[in-house]
């Protein structure tokens, strides 16, 4: 070829060669760019044409254009950009992209993701004096693949081409998730293993566990509690205590809803022992400047310790072996305890949604008085049971 074709030019590929890249303006579609997929410049010419064609039919005819997923991947990031999980949305795509990046759309089944299942469980060995990669774990793969997974279904369901009007897909693939016979299974505490886990913690974690053990927060909304969100409720005030409930906004929660954190008597105990310490954040640690901050995790390297020493006490203090799940019991079992002692103490499915924050078809916004009691007398059956044989927990091992 004696004389480039304008629209391709050649640059670097991620092996170390050299391919031809289209770089051209459309009429009626725009500006084209992608990877010709070779090096060879009558071939990247031949490609370029027949990529200009099948564009300017699907303008005349109709016919359904063509497209890489990183075009699809890159319209999912633009249009989803203020959803909460982009970021590791993000990260996902970007470690796809070397593996089906520059596939066609409509050439991607679930053989596609072999290559990046196979290169990701068994990583090859790295340059001398780097650390060798971690094997990822089926559950890590599976978010990851049902990233692109949701690529696919959107661009046959929804995303469609303004000329043909089609959509981006004729049909979106059948993808298998990868089995998880490993997957972590949640451990809920009884009452000696929690009060064993919490006297091994550092005194802000004890009492942001406790708290969190007597409402259910996740760890997000845990560490980022803040006072502002506080919602005094002087009718249900006792001589003992001033009650308050928490309004947690729907950017902090899992479901994108606001909801109500009601707190039992420990709870609200715990909440007047943090009060005063920082004015923004709720539960807080002095850090390494002796200032107060707020805490991005509860399962820190002091969780882990503290977990570490708990099981290497668990036989001796409790007389029977230590089960696997406490020697890797998280933050968010608290929760899963939680919403096992209601179920205990014989609180309504109902009620426990609400003190949960599940979602629901029939979301409640707001809350009377009455309610809010009667889900402050549901938290606080949790507290006035602990000696019931009914919180026995049963491990089923088979």
């Amino acid at each position: 070829m004696s004389k480039r074709k304008p629209g391709l030019y050649r640059r670097a590929n991620v092996t170390g060669g050299y391919e031809w890249h289209i770089d051209k303006c459309i009429r009626k579609f725009g500006r084209l760019c992608e990877s010709t997929g070779t090096d060879d410049a009558e071939e990247a010419e031949r490609y370029l044409e027949q990529r200009v064609r099948e564009i300017r039919e699907a303008a005349i005819f109709g016919v359904r254009p063509r497209r890489k997923f990183r075009e699809a991947a890159t319209k999912y990031l633009t249009d989803f950009k203020d959803m909460r999980s982009i970021s590791s949305a993000a990260a996902a795509l970007k470690d796809l992209d070397k593996f089906i990046g520059e596939e066609w759309l409509d050439r991607i089944s679930h053989d596609s993701f072999k290559p990046y299942i196979e290169a990701k469980q068994n990583p090859s060995e790295p340059p001398k004096g780097r650390k060798r990669k971690k094997p990822l774990a089926p559950g890590t793969l599976n978010r990851r693949i049902s990233v692109a997974r949701r690529v696919l279904n959107l661009s046959a369901r929804l995303w469609r081409d303004k000329e043909s009007g089609h959509t981006w897909l004729a049909q979106a693939p059948l993808i298998r998730m990868l089995p998880d016979s490993g997957a972590r299974k949640a451990y809920p505490l009884d009452w000696s293993e929690q009060r064993l886990l919490f006297g091994q913690l550092a005194v802000h974690l004890e009492l942001m566990s406790l708290f969190d053990v007597n409402t259910g927060l996740r760890d997000e909304e845990l560490c980022g509690l803040q006072w502002a969100w506080e919602q005094r409720i002087p009718e249900l005030d006792t001589t003992e205590a001033k009650r308050s409930v928490f309004v947690l906004p729907g950017w902090i929660t899992k479901n994108g809803q606001p909801r109500v954190v009601v707190l039992n008597d420990i709870a609200q105990s715990v909440l007047e022992r943090v009060r005063g310490q920082h004015p923004g954040y709720v539960f807080t640690w002095v850090n390494r400047d002796g200032r107060r901050d707020r805490l991005d995790r509860v399962l820190n390297s002091g969780w882990k310790n503290a977990r570490r020493r708990a099981a290497a006490m668990y036989e001796k203090e409790l007389g029977r072996p230590t089960p696997e799940g406490f020697k890797r019991v998280r933050v968010h079992d608290l929760r899963h305890t939680y919403g096992r002692r209601l179920r205990s103490a014989g609180v309504s499915r109902e009620d426990r949604k609400d003190l949960l924050g599940h979602k629901q078809g029939d979301v409640t916004t707001d809350y009377s008085v009455a309610e809010i009691r009667n889900l402050l007398d549901a938290a606080n059956r949790i507290t006035q049971s602990r000696g019931s044989p009914a919180l026995t927990v049963l491990r089923l091992t088979a």
